[in-house]
């Protein structure tokens, strides 16, 4: 398949297979007149390509799981599970902010600047600890409570 054949198929531009080229992810079979020309397995390491990617594995990690023992793809599974725990504790973080946000939105405080709750979240985030919070119901992170205007 000729550069524009397999750009067309996989939705890629050509720079960025010639950049994955470039970094070894991908190689060429030779030229057809002024274009590179790929083999038939170009699309599955293109979609192992896609695959890492979506997982956020770097290019330079994923190179090396394409090149790990020179025959060919192999995943490491140390890896992968480094990366599964990095994604909890980003799901984890995501969760905290996403509490935040609820809670910000909804609190029943005049101001958020009142709110212990928000303040809390507040300290989390300026050091960095968001991730540090559970974002599970009675943590104080659920959606606040609706407090009456006449105080009872």
């Amino acid at each position: 398949m000729n550069i524009s054949e397999v750009s067309r198929r996989s939705g890629l531009t050509a720079a960025t297979l010639r950049f994955y080229e470039e970094k070894g992810l991908i190689r060429s079979v030779g030229r057809d007149a002024r274009q590179r020309v790929f083999g038939a397995d170009v699309m599955e390491r293109l979609a192992l390509i896609a695959l890492g990617r979506a997982a956020g594995f770097s290019l330079q990690e994923i190179g090396v799981m394409l090149h790990a023992d020179g025959a060919g793809p192999r995943v490491d599974r140390g890896m992968l599970l480094a990366k599964a725990d990095e994604l909890d504790r980003n799901i984890r973080q995501l969760k905290a902010v996403r509490d935040g946000l609820r809670h910000a939105a909804e609190c029943p405080e005049s101001s958020h600047l009142d709110c212990p709750v928000f303040q809390r979240l507040m300290r989390a985030a300026s050091v960095g600890e968001f991730a540090a919070l559970p974002a599970t119901a009675g943590t104080g992170l659920a959606r606040p409570e609706k407090r009456s205007r006449t105080g009872s």
